[in-house]
């Protein structure tokens, strides 16, 4: 999301937003302790994670959702109005319709039932949602800034920002003889704002009735994994990183929150995901997908655009991914000029720095080196060591420069807000490591940020300190 300041909107977001709910949420001290919800559903805390397992039909899947987080999902709420309020212009409203008119028609059956049962749940707790915040807040990725930009152009607004996808994440995916022991390894962080990004701290099992048992990371209320990281009992392993400057979007189409979770789902090989989250493509959150299946130690790296989407294989190799486009169809025809040539870019930057690590570490890489690569400060442009918005773990906060290409200011308290990395055998256990907060350990504390950058005083309402946890394995079907 994109954080221009404007004094004058933060009154009018705080009386409306906060005014009219009580519901707010604030992340606990870690616990073992185990909440239970309708049917098999449950909830324990840990490592600065909330571990939450879902199971059976969609409306049951989604009534435990909702019981579960009912507060973190009204929490979250509240974060996506003041920030799309701020960064886009337009209000909540605007959201749910544009959720109830344009997204529902074409979300499948069996997700529109859990998204119904995620709003029951979340009111038999109090709290006073519909379904058309539920589905608001899954289209939080894809509306903002894919749709509306394609609709402020379509109707000529009048003084309306410009809008451009923020990048997301830095990932790598490895196998054959590039990885110890020929396993497949991947890893991943998540970049987003720190509002929403120390809330997107959730660890999904889900075992429907139908399709594959999914462990994944997430938001509150989200029925995909948003930053995709996860693994089903079907052998795949999937992440993602998102494409800088992407430009496009068909309304008629399906929404990618719909398709990436229905891939994950249903997916049986590489080439049935790869199928299934092109059906129907929106060209909303446009990403760069890293796919591997353990039962074959093949990888894979689809550029999944709404004009262009080339795949390329490998069963002895690596792809990396840091936002950068990288097919030239791509990057000419759906893209607002992105720069190959420029190494000072965050993207390009730490490209180079994930082509380093792949080569220096050439059969040693393993979990334990994910895990140091995605808390990595080195910056290959300046050849300093130290946080930025050109190293594989994000810190804009700290940054004069901030990220222009995604709209983000200097100083933007944006960055790397949690870590993710599992191997093939990790993956045939339904296993995982993640870290909550920055993945080199370091803590953002808001107080004394704000106190020093009053142009982001508008997220005062919502921005919380983001202490980083330790890293956590979780497994499927644990009980704490």
């Amino acid at each position: 999301m994109h954080r221009r300041f404007s004094c004058a909107l933060f009154f009018v977001i705080f009386l409306a937003t906060f005014g009219s709910t009580a519901v707010h949420a604030r992340r606990e001290s870690p616990s073992t302790d185990s909440t239970n919800a309708s049917g098999a559903g449950y909830r324990f805390d840990r490592g600065g994670w909330m571990f939450v397992h879902l199971e059976g039909s969609p409306a049951e899947i989604g009534f435990q959702h909702g019981q579960l987080l009912s507060a973190e999902i009204a929490d979250l709420i509240n974060v996506m109005k003041v920030e799309t309020l701020h960064d886009t212009k337009r209000d909540w409203n605007f959201y749910r319709e544009t959720a109830r008119k344009m997204l529902w028609p074409h979300i499948d059956a069996e997700y529109q039932q859990e998204l119904e049962a995620i709003a029951k749940g979340v009111q038999s707790k109090g709290a006073k949602l519909d379904v058309w915040d539920v589905v608001a807040l899954n289209g939080w990725f894809e509306v903002p800034s894919y749709y509306v930009p394609w609709l402020n152009k379509r109707e000529k607004a009048i003084n309306a920002p410009h809008i451009l996808p923020e990048g997301r994440c830095s990932a790598f995916i490895a196998t054959g003889s590039y990885t110890k022991g020929g396993k497949i390894v991947v890893a991943h962080n998540n970049w987003t704002g720190y509002a929403d990004g120390e809330r997107w701290n959730v660890i999904f099992d889900i075992k429907p009735q139908h399709g594959h048992h999914i462990l994944m990371d997430g938001g509150p209320g989200s029925i995909t994994s948003g930053d995709d990281f996860g693994e089903t009992d079907a052998g795949l392993i999937i992440t993602e990183t998102t494409i800088t400057q992407f430009v496009g979007w068909n309304r008629d189409g399906k929404p990618e929150f719909v398709r990436s979770r229905k891939a994950m789902q249903y997916a049986n090989s590489i080439d049935e995901y790869v199928a299934i989250i092109k059906e129907g493509n929106n060209g909303g959150y446009a990403n760069d997908w890293l796919i591997g299946d353990r039962n074959t130690g093949e990888i894979a790296y689809l550029e999944l655009g709404l004009k262009n989407t080339p795949l390329w294989r490998s069963k002895d190799g690596y792809f990396i991914s840091s936002n950068f486009p990288r097919d030239p169809g791509v990057i000419k025809d759906e893209t607002e000029g992105f720069d190959t040539s420029s190494t000072s870019t965050s993207m390009n930057a730490r490209r180079i720095t994930w082509e380093r690590k792949m080569s220096a570490n050439k059969g040693q890489i393993d979990v334990n080196l994910a895990q140091a690569f995605l808390g990595n400060h080195e910056d290959s442009f300046t050849g300093k060591t130290a946080p930025s918005t050109r190293t594989l773990c994000g810190h804009t906060d700290g940054d004069p420069k901030g990220v222009p290409e995604w709209g983000d200011a200097p100083y933007d308290p944006e960055g790397a807000v949690s870590g993710k990395a599992t191997d093939s055998d990790m993956a045939a256990n339904m296993s995982l490591m993640a870290r909550a907060g920055h993945p080199c350990g370091e803590d953002f504390l808001a107080g004394p940020f704000l106190a020093k950058h009053s142009e982001f005083s508008y997220l005062k309402p919502i921005l919380r300190d983001m202490k980083a946890g330790p890293w956590t394995q979780f497994t499927a079907g644990q009980k704490q």
